[in-house]
């Protein structure tokens, strides 16, 4: 069964390097602490645990009517400054990040789940746990690289400073934190495993 992906149309393409306008999107997120992979693998946990049914049916009315929401790729990590924090409304408004945070070092990272397009913040199950917020995202224009392979805390930042390089070169000014996004699931063979480092650009 195909997996839903967030849509966006490709507005440059060189290569691996793509520049690409995605529609808004409702997006439920984590703020965790921890090294790149023991971040990913908690709040991986926590958001699964919203979509698997640790939430609400407001608009119900029933006290404990809860619902399955299907998973959606890419699962996203942000790394965040320590001086920044998380929203807790639903979904969350836009915080801050720190432009210069590094893939590499980074302690405190956002994670985040795109919901699927047939929901809207009204019709969207609640989270139980305060640890999950929603947010909504307006339509935003992203530089992209794609790759394949592991994600090494090495090879991320690496991959992100090639991705900021070939920005200078289009004169593409970043907005906010790089972006680690994944689609596919652990037992993915690295070879197939599909990557990117998005990073938010000022309109071209």
């Amino acid at each position: 069964m195909a997996v839903e992906e967030p849509r966006f149309d490709v507005l440059t393409q060189d290569g691996s390097y793509e520049v690409r306008r995605y529609a808004p999107v409702i997006v439920a997120e984590t703020l965790v602490d921890g090294d790149m992979d023991a971040a990913s693998s908690k709040g991986f946990r926590l958001i699964a645990d919203y979509i698997f049914g640790n939430n609400t049916l407001a608009a119900t009315g029933a006290e404990n009517a809860s619902e399955k929401i299907a998973m959606t790729a890419p699962v996203t990590l942000e790394p965040v400054a320590r001086s920044a924090k998380i929203a807790m409304t639903a979904p969350v408004t836009a915080e801050p990040v720190a432009a210069d945070a590094s893939m590499a070092t980074a302690s405190q990272w956002r994670i985040h789940f795109v919901m699927p397009g047939q929901y809207s913040m009204q019709t969207l199950p609640k989270p139980v746990n305060a640890a999950v917020s929603l947010r909504e995202l307006p339509a935003r224009t992203f530089a992209v690289l794609g790759y394949s392979g592991l994600n090494t805390a090495s090879k991320v930042q690496q991959k992100t400073d090639e991705l900021a390089a070939w920005m200078r070169s289009r004169q593409l000014q970043p907005v906010g934190a790089p972006l680690l996004a994944r689609y596919d699931p652990p037992w993915t063979l690295p070879m197939w495993r599909r990557n990117e480092i998005q990073v938010e650009v000022k309109n071209p």
